[in-house]
């Protein structure tokens, strides 16, 4: 029986005691006769809960989405959605579980649960880490966080480089609302949202103004180059549209590019050009749209140095850079 105590006295008798915990500890006598003090200790142990309020994950999740999920960037809230959604039914099954009950076990039975998918399993660890913390904020729970101590999976580093004979494979086979979309994000180095987002009332004094909506980070990007170059064709092209928009990546239409179809654009782009070109095929399959962001990186680093690659993503530190996007390798010179 929780907080139920015996101790036994110099003289030989037994006397019961009701333990309320904290510190210093806290102890109301029960007396010697055990009948009795089974029934004062569950007296007090009715009383010390009566009224306390027993909040589920369910619940958690419910005001999670409400009030924290829409503070975010709107790429996050999508995928976080599809994670709490998960979560959800992982944290209902049979019944709602009791937050000051969900312990480290939990969540590594979580983990394996999703272990075909690693990458799954390991923001699912995040998303949830991040909502019991939220939980204890908002007086759900005092309980210590059940994901400290545990470990998510150890993932393979992307190590995808995209050359020059793919990129430009996959940019012929194309529309031209694809090839500008690709010259943007490998020209600016942004990310694939950050790309579908940029318009005209970002360009500013000679520079492309970038806040990036993962990070919120922000850069200036000098319009001059090829950069220039691309930026001239596109307005050029939406001129000669009937509707004004002020999106940079602009469909056939005339209208913005939505991310679904910048997939579908891409993905029948690399089919294509995997036929067209049947000795690159296989690394065409492997190209994602969201590799030129890699590749800039790369292309960058090995013309002006590692600082300025990061410098172009949006980095604080060149090592964020290193660890996850730099794939082609350091050019270096042999002994002699």
């Amino acid at each position: 029986m929780q907080g139920f105590r015996a101790r036994v006295q110099k003289s030989g008798k037994t006397y019961y005691y009701f333990d309320k915990g904290g510190k210093p500890r806290r102890e109301i006598p029960l007396g010697p006769d055990y009948v009795l003090a089974v029934k004062k200790w569950a007296d007090l142990t009715s009383e010390l809960h009566k009224g306390e309020e027993v909040s589920t994950f369910i619940e958690l999740a419910t005001r999670y989405e409400r009030e924290v999920l829409p503070t975010k960037a709107k790429s996050t809230q999508s995928t976080q959605r599809g994670d709490i959604k998960k979560l959800r039914e992982f944290f209902s099954n049979p019944t709602p579980a009791p937050l000051n009950q969900i312990k480290p076990k939990h969540i590594h039975m979580l983990l394996e649960y999703h272990k075909k998918t690693p990458t799954t399993a390991n923001r699912l660890k995040r998303v949830f880490s991040h909502m019991f913390n939220t939980a204890r904020a908002w007086g759900y729970t005092e309980n210590e966080n059940p994901v400290k101590g545990i470990e998510g999976y150890t993932l393979d580093r992307r190590e995808v480089y995209i050359d020059d004979k793919v990129f430009a494979a996959v940019y012929e086979a194309g529309s031209q609302s694809l090839r500008d979309s690709m010259d943007l994000a490998y020209l600016t180095g942004q990310r694939p949202s950050d790309t579908l987002r940029m318009d005209d009332s970002q360009l500013v004094d000679g520079a492309m103004v970038i806040k990036q909506g993962k990070t919120g980070a922000r850069l200036r990007i000098k319009i001059e180059g090829k950069l220039a170059e691309v930026l001239e064709r596109i307005a050029a092209r939406k001129a000669g549209h009937k509707l004004h928009c002020s999106s940079l990546t602009v469909n056939q239409h005339g209208k913005p590019m939505t991310k679904q179809t910048l997939r579908k654009q891409f993905e029948a782009a690399r089919e294509q050009a995997a036929k067209t070109h049947p000795k690159l095929a296989a690394q065409i399959a492997a190209m994602w749209f969201y590799d030129l962001r890699a590749k800039a990186a790369d292309d960058t680093a090995e013309t002006r140095g590692e600082q300025a690659a990061a410098d172009l993503l949006g980095h604080d530190s060149v090592t964020t850079t290193q660890q996850h996007y730099l794939r082609k390798g350091r050019l270096v010179s042999p002994t002699k």
